[in-house]
């Protein structure tokens, strides 16, 4: 069965214009004019049809894989609501996991929270693609932002602190 990939990485939100899912793995070129390249895909567990997590990695075309990562959805936080309240046990299979199977017209990664792994993303490209994140990401919380009061004017006292 699928994985609904292109549907998994539209949720995470990522702000890279020049990407791609093609298969079960997103591809982006996270600032334009330069070589290196983001592959992202998901990682397998021991049991089949089963993945645990993502793998980041940074290519260069001439070099290869220049560095990786891998985040686990168990680290994020990915699953937890669903699992506890699933009542999925730690060290079963299922916990913080996601499989191939899945009910009819839901992707198989239904009940993910994916803002633990979006911010590591966030952390990881901002090393190897400095300034892509802030230069093509529409705010994440545009249209959900706190009010925001006056600032109170700071007035200088006559005297001076050590």
């Amino acid at each position: 069965m699928s994985l609904q990939a292109p549907e998994f990485f539209a949720e995470l939100c990522l702000p890279f214009h020049d990407s791609t899912v093609v298969g079960n793995t997103y591809f982006a070129a996270p600032v334009p004019g330069t070589p290196l390249r983001l592959r992202i895909d998901f990682t397998g567990t021991i049991h089949a049809d089963t993945y645990g997590g993502l793998r980041l990695a940074v290519v260069h075309p001439a070099r290869g894989e220049i560095d990786a990562v891998a985040l686990s959805f168990l680290d994020h936080g990915t699953f937890h609501r669903r699992d506890e309240a699933t009542n999925t046990r730690p060290n079963t299979k299922q916990h913080g996991t996601f499989d191939t199977y899945h009910r009819p017209g839901r992707p198989p990664w239904e009940g993910a929270v994916t803002t633990g792994l979006r911010d590591a993303i966030e952390q990881y490209t901002a090393v190897w693609f400095p300034g892509a994140w802030t230069a093509s990401a529409p705010s994440r919380a545009a249209g959900r932002t706190a009010p925001t009061s006056p600032a109170v004017p700071v007035t200088r006292s006559g005297t001076r602190a050590r």
